[in-house]
């Protein structure tokens, strides 16, 4: 069976045809996989699909209708896939936080049995894609977030620009020092950038 690669919605088989309903405007669909027959002899089928948006799990009812499961791609946290000789199965964590803020979060696996295996390797390639892709935005968010906390200080291509006001509090110093510490050591800043941050808020008393 080939490889189900940018499909068009208007060729989906009839097995596969309730994705066309749940697409909202602007989505593309990039892949899709059917469960294997062996994996499903007492259910209908699943179906599991990645678009330009979110991975999706469609289950049909035995009597028409189907249930419905998405994954928004920046939620993703993780995903693997096991290929075995009938077929192949896919796992994905998600995490509790919904946007790009920084925090904790409660988590959920989501996990699929049996599919196609071409099309669940590309599958899984797609969310490892996005998994990267959102790992990269919410690394440049932290740091942001962590700057911003430790005085408005910013590195930029001139260098270096405190925003805080001269004659900071001694405390106020403190925390700043702190804070840029615990930047380097999530490794979100390198150590000249760490000297060079704790000269300027020192210089700023």
């Amino acid at each position: 069976m080939p490889t189900r690669i940018n499909p068009s919605v208007a060729d989906l088989p009839a097995q596969a045809q309730h994705l066309r309903a749940v697409l909202i405007e602007g989505e593309t669909l990039l892949a899709w996989a059917a469960q294997r027959r062996i994996f499903a002899l007492l259910r209908r089928r699943e179906i599991i699909a990645a678009t330009s948006g979110r991975f999706i799990a469609l289950r049909r009812g035995l009597f028409g209708g189907f249930e419905l499961t998405d994954l928004r791609w920046q939620d993703l946290r993780d995903a693997k896939v096991r290929v075995g000789i009938l077929g192949a199965d896919l796992t994905l964590t998600a995490g509790g936080q919904s946007d790009l803020a920084t925090g904790g979060g409660g988590s959920r696996v989501l996990s699929y049995q049996g599919f196609e295996k071409d099309e669940t390797e590309e599958i899984y390639r797609i969310a490892q894609s996005q998994d990267q892709s959102w790992r990269e935005k919410r690394r440049i968010r932290e740091l942001d977030e962590l700057r911003a906390r430790s005085g408005g200080v910013q590195l930029g291509a001139s260098g270096l620009a405190p925003t805080g006001a001269l004659g900071a509090p001694a405390a106020d110093i403190v925390t700043r020092l702190q804070q840029a510490k615990q930047m380097l050591d999530a490794k979100l800043i390198s150590d000249s950038e760490y000297e060079a941050i704790k000269a300027r808020v020192i210089n700023n008393v």
